[in-house]
């Protein structure tokens, strides 16, 4: 039953946070935190070794560190940066790398995306969708949690910590 939690735990936080920023273009700080909390439990029902506890904590602390200068320049929103530290955690080094380049690539197509299609008419039909006209609106930004739970999910299977649970 654990493993099913596992299996099932991190993917359904990744989509929520995900709809979160496409709806309302917030992350919440207690989806970031269930992700933390969700990490501890697992760690325990896992039985992750101290040193790979720690070398997951190293993660999620240098990209927490490196997201929030990112925020303090003004280059991505907290939620995002939180999320990704989040992510971090979950992920490890083994597939930091792989989780940060598959974010990169999403973010950059979910970029060209909107701003072509913020070129485009919105269809009258879509013009009663509040989130739609928001994410259509030129001054918006980018709700860039889609593209990093996407990378997330993408690079979950082969993390460390999955490996740890299902023997891989």
């Amino acid at each position: 039953m654990s493993d099913l939690a596992l299996l099932v735990a991190f993917p359904a936080l990744m989509a929520f946070a995900a709809a979160s920023d496409l709806l309302t273009m917030t992350i919440p700080n207690r989806l970031s935190l269930a992700l933390v909390a969700a990490f501890g439990v697992f760690v325990l029902v896992v039985g992750l070794s101290w040193h790979d506890v720690a070398m997951h904590l190293a993660a999620g602390t240098l990209v927490l560190t490196i997201s929030f200068a990112m925020f303090a320049l003004g280059w991505i929103g907290g939620g995002d940066a939180k999320l990704a530290a989040a992510t971090a955690l979950w992920l490890g080094f083994g597939s930091l790398m792989d989780y940060l380049l598959i974010a990169s690539v999403l973010g950059g197509a979910l970029t060209l995306a909107l701003l072509f299609m913020r070129k485009l008419p919105l269809p009258a039909f879509a013009l009663g969708w509040d989130w739609v006209v928001r994410l259509h609106h030129p001054k918006t930004g980018i709700p860039y949690g889609i593209a990093l739970a996407a990378a997330g999910l993408i690079v979950y299977p082969k993390s460390s910590i999955w490996m740890a649970a299902f023997g891989a």
